[in-house]
């Protein structure tokens, strides 16, 4: 999520620390803070004031009304403030429908004051921009502030004054405090936007003679914002909403959240609930929870979370564990990873509902581990209703003997026609082709200062597309699709990466190999593909905002998809207002994408192939949808495919606050589209969105019929207020709650379902009926085309096998951990081989000190080899095979190294060496090699990450930091590492990197070795690189190498290629 409550005290301390204003702020930084732990003797003594001030003090832990609840003690000496605590410290309150325990509070100056100088302030972000409300009478018995308060709206990228708050929000006040509430109001604002808060309330403000007091404050702040605000911001603690505690588990997976690209999200309700989930995606993980509670789970329900963003297998095991623990922990304190005797024992029943790329064999392994085990295990796929294992786990359903199993992933992509072609699809013509110039136009032009008109249709069999990002996978999935499409050409027209030079790439279009140019910049992608209208932005949180604000320069563009989740809602808010200003359709942030069958695919929407065959999203159907969430727009290709002729269009728009499009921009699209004869939206809790939807069908402007269903209706019934995983998915107001939108869409004639258990029902109704009158007439089913299998995919199926062309019996860098002659890295140094302090005497002509040569000596072992498939060992093996003597085979192997290999080492030890010296922060660091499109050295792994991390800079790490005088290099990479992991898990602090930054401590503080020691980094590294495989591929009498015909591709002219 992104915007997060904290404290009073922090945003206190943010507010004092940071507000510019001629206002005179008092009592900056006097708080003290009281907990169970807490000795009022050493308290009194750091904060001196506490025994000469009378006090108030206060529960800081999220309570809203505290003074009408009783909670706040005022005018109280010290003495009297303790007394205070002891019935409420550590007790049980109530607070609304939450129940808590009272642990954290807050100690501050009484203010003595008069009721009229008692104020009200607030500031909270809209999509329009920010509100500012002030009302002249503050304190406990405000009321109603939203009726009450004078507003001003400040709109995005617009600022605030002086006398713009004289004007519309001073009105009631009295001449003489008029200049100091407007300078602290307009330093307030400013300090709202500077430190990314989402929300800021102040009640009561006391302005006095003395100046200005802050009573009471809550606030939230954007999150997601940590990486531009961490200087200011410093470590925030987010607290739990009052009544719920913070577990350590969530904490952990929070933790893994942070590191990770992915999203991981766990909030535990009941810990002794007896139902416990773990859904794949945030959408998803919402419909479960409905679907729990709707029937009768809801007391028994002991968690809410979700795993989405494409977790890794680690990550995955990780999240899988934490569950399985905590299920399992009333009884048993496991250490191991064997769950079979405490899952047997709890009598816990699993139940399996899977979707997804080869889910399948998925389920079928899921199924056997059931029957080795023991533990009843109920797997089902996407012909089972995805809420349907629900009302199995709850006894409200029976439980299918034999499910029924779709055919498994390798059979929609073998050709069973014999036909060696892909043939056209009858129906694209159908509904897209012949009225694409009916159904809507580009952006038009639109008169000088007004806005440009948006397009009504986004996309077509025509369309051309840019992929910011190194996506080869989403390029490649969307290539696929253009071909079982019958598209005559590709959709994807080029790729832009700034952090390479102009080059191509290599993709499959069906059987035949093509290059795509990807290039530097955008303005030269931009110049050399002038037909291009759609930017597909996989650009990450850092990146996205400017890559997109550029791209919308350039008047070709009229959609943009934006992949990234974690944008900052600021941010975000100005790529709206510049889109809207330029006509521009915006799909996400947040999202997955969107999907035309027929036309065009935004990245990975829709899957892979076999589910796009599946679904039948290679042809169009008459249904079209809108959805926030990403997994859930698959999950609507699979019911409107199983209920309807099948899908038109259907677009993701995102899960956060501010989606750059909503629900009814699409929507009017679609009522616009002839080819599209009804219409399914999935909203959401959150926003008011889905009211618009129904004004438009109370005045006629839609007319076809509507399917809606709102997820998140089991918020109302926790105790607790519960973020789902979509930023956006929070209800603020009794109006946001899905059960409110639901019943006000189905005043207006929506067609809403009575759950989501019943939407395909809804659906299949309201089709059979337009089947019926004629409006629908159902096209003939043709066959999918053929399609090409991967190699890699078709190797996983076990479908293929392939002779490996190089054999190695000394290294092996796949598993956990690097291994030497089936010697562990680990037991290489415990067993103490090393030549450290023999090279310093040789080298160095001096003794070392006894930690300098460790170090070097296990510099040596983990450099002794990278495996044979990197650069400077295969040319050793080839030219070793092909006679070479010894020295010629390492030449060979040595003249790649350079800084894409070995020389990482040298660089690595440059740039944090002076990024360090010049005292910049590391945050500033990575932002600014960001800014200047350069790699930093060091940073990066293609198979370790910070949830696998690499066991030699682990061993490393441990050594350096035990032994050397100093680690001050070492420290700032490594908070440089914190910063890029939480963009990408891989982007980890590589054994290159630690070696370069690790000698440069250890030059600066041994006195044994000259400034410049790091050049011989690469010594060390080269000595060891390419040795050991010459004499392996000696010894295993490896003949002359000859590279295989199908590994490489021939890129002729066209008129000679075969």
């Amino acid at each position: 999520m992104s915007a997060k409550a904290i404290s009073e005290q922090t945003g206190k301390e943010f507010l004092y620390k940071h507000i510019c204003t001629s206002a005179a702020v008092q009592n900056r930084f006097r708080y003290a803070n009281v907990t169970p732990e807490t000795d009022f003797t050493r308290l009194a003594q750091e904060h001196p004031w506490l025994l000469t001030e009378r006090l108030v003090v206060k529960p800081d832990q999220l309570i809203k009304r505290r003074g009408k609840l009783g909670l706040v003690g005022v005018n109280l000496d010290l003495n009297g403030v303790r007394e205070w605590l002891k019935p409420r410290l550590m007790k049980e309150t109530t607070v609304g429908k939450a129940k808590g325990i009272l642990k954290n509070f807050l100690i501050e100056p009484f203010v003595p004051h008069k009721q009229e100088e008692e104020f009200y302030v607030c500031v909270y972000a809209t999509r329009e921009g920010d509100h500012v409300l002030f009302h002249h009478e503050g304190g406990v018995d405000v009321g109603d502030v939203d009726a009450k308060a004078q507003k001003l709206l400040i709109g995005v990228d617009e600022k605030i004054s002086e006398d713009l708050v004289k004007k519309n929000l001073l009105t009631n006040v009295s001449n003489d405090k008029k200049a100091i509430l407007s300078s602290f109001i307009v330093g307030l604002f400013n300090l709202y936007e500077d430190l990314f808060f989402t929300y800021l309330e102040i009640n009561p403000l006391v302005v006095t003679k003395d100046g200005v007091y802050v009573l009471d404050m809550a606030a939230k702040i954007d999150a997601t914002a940590d990486y531009i605000c961490k200087a200011k911001w410093g470590d925030v603690e987010f607290p739990p909403p009052f009544g719920r505690e913070a577990y350590p588990e969530e904490a952990y997976i929070a933790d893994l959240d942070a590191k990770s690209g992915a999203s991981l999200k766990l909030t535990l309700l009941n810990p002794r609930g007896r139902i416990w989930t773990m859904v794949a995606g945030g959408g998803a993980s919402v419909v479960y929870s409905d679907t729990i509670c709707d029937l009768g789970g809801v007391d028994e329900l002991a968690n809410y979370g979700e795993y989405s963003g494409a977790p890794s297998e680690q990550q995955t095991y990780d999240y899988a564990k934490t569950i399985l623990s905590l299920m399992t922990r009333e009884k048993f304190s496991i250490t191991s990873i064997d769950y079979q005797v405490p899952l047997k024992e709890h009598e816990v029943t699993i139940f399996v509902r899977r979707g997804g790329p080869n889910y399948q064999e998925g389920l079928r392994v899921m199924g056997e581990v059931g029957k080795t085990t023991g533990i009843p295990i109920h797997v089902f796929g996407t012909e089972t209703h995805m809420t349907a294992i629900v009302g199995m786990a709850l006894g409200h359903r029976p439980i299918p003997n034999q499910p029924p199993v779709a055919a498994h992933t390798a059979n929609f992509l073998l050709n069973s026609s014999g036909s060696t072609s892909t043939p056209s699809s009858s129906r694209t013509a159908s509904f897209s082709e012949n009225k694409a110039r009916v159904e809507g136009s580009p952006a038009k032009k639109a008169k000088t200062g007004a806005p440009a008109a948006k397009a009504t249709t986004l996309f077509s069999n025509h369309t051309k597309s840019l992929v910011w990002g190194m996506q080869t996978r989403a390029v490649q999935g969307m290539l696929d699709f253009d071909y079982v499409c019958s598209r005559e050409e590709p959709s994807v027209a080029a790729m832009v990466y700034p952090f390479t030079g102009d080059h191509k790439q290599k993709f499959y279009w069906g059987h035949k190999e093509i290059l795509i140019p990807v290039y530097k910049n955008m303005g030269d992608a931009m110049k050399k593909h002038p037909d291009v209208d759609v930017l597909i932005n996989f650009a990450s949180l850092r990146s996205a905002f400017d890559s997109t604000m550029e791209t919308m320069q350039y008047p070709q563009i009229h959609t943009i998809a934006i992949i990234a989740e974690g944008i900052p809602e600021a941010h975000t808010r100005r790529i709206i207002k510049t889109a809207d200003e330029k006509g521009v359709t915006i799909i996400g942030p947040a999202t997955v994408g969107g999907i035309k069958p027929g036309c065009f695919k935004i990245g990975n929407t829709g899957g892979m192939l076999d589910n796009i065959l599946a679904s039948k999203l290679y042809r169009p159907g008459s249904v079209a949808y809108v959805s926030r969430s990403g997994g859930m727009s698959n999950e609507l290709n699979n019911i409107i495919s199983r209920t309807t002729d099948g899908v038109f269009e259907g677009v993701a728009i995102g899960g956060d606050r501010y989606p750059g499009s909503v629900f009814t921009d699409h929507v009017l699209r679609y009522q616009d589209t002839p080819g599209v004869k009804m219409i399914v939206v999935l909203g959401e809790i959150g926003g008011t969105e889905e009211y618009k939807i129904c004004q438009a069908i109370k005045q006629g402007r839609i007319t076809k019929p509507v399917v809606c269903w709102c997820i998140g209706t089991c918020a109302t019934m926790f105790s607790s207020e519960v973020q789902f995983g979509h930023a956006g998915a929070c209800a603020n107001q009794a109006s946001e709650t899905a059960v409110a939108k639901n019943k006000a869409l189905k005043e207006a004639g929506v067609f809403v379902p009575k759950s989501f258990d019943e939407l395909g029902e809804i659906i299949k109704s309201v089709y059979d009926d337009l089947v019926a009158k004629g409006v629908i007439q159902p096209a003939e089913e043709v066959p999918p085309p053929t399609v090409p299998m991967d190699y890699s995919w078709a190797r996983e199926l076990g479908l293929i096998r392939k002779p490996a062309s190089f054999m190695t019996s000394i290294c092996d860098e796949r598993g956990q951990e690097l291994i030497y002659a089936g010697m562990p890295i680990t037991e290489v140094f415990k067993s103490e081989i090393g030549l450290g302090g023999t090279l310093g005497l040789l080298w160095f002509q001096r003794r070392l000190p006894r930690y300098a040569c460790q170090f070097i000596e296990m510099c040596l072992m983990v450099t002794a080899d990278h495996g044979p498939a990197v650069s400077g060992a295969h040319n050793t093996i080839v030219c070793a095979r092909a006679g070479k003597d010894l020295i010629s085979s390492l030449t060979s192997g040595l003249l790649t190294i350079g800084d894409r290999f070995g020389g990482a080492l040298d660089a690595a030890a440059k740039q944090f060496s002076k990024a360090f010296d010049s005292g910049i922060l590391p945050m500033e660091f990575v932002n600014k090699m960001k800014k200047d499109g350069k790699l930093i050295m060091g940073i990066g792994h293609r198979v370790k990450s910070i949830n696998n991390p690499d066991m030699r800079v682990q061993i490393l790490k441990d050594f350096v930091k035990q032994h050397f005088p100093s680690t001050q290099l070492l420290d700032y990479a490594l908070d440089v590492e914190k910063i890029t992991t939480s963009k990408k898990p891989n982007l980890i602090l590589n054994v290159d990197g630690f070696i370069g930054v690790a000698f440069v401590d250890l030059l600066r503080t041994c006195g044994g070795f000259t400034r410049y020691f790091h050049l011989l980094c690469e010594s060390l590294l080269s000595l060891n690189i390419s040795s050991g495989h010459y004499l392996d591929q000696k010894r295993l009498r490896q003949g002359l190498y000859r590279h295989p015909w199908d590994d490489i591709s021939y890129v002729l002219p066209e008129h000679m290629s075969m």
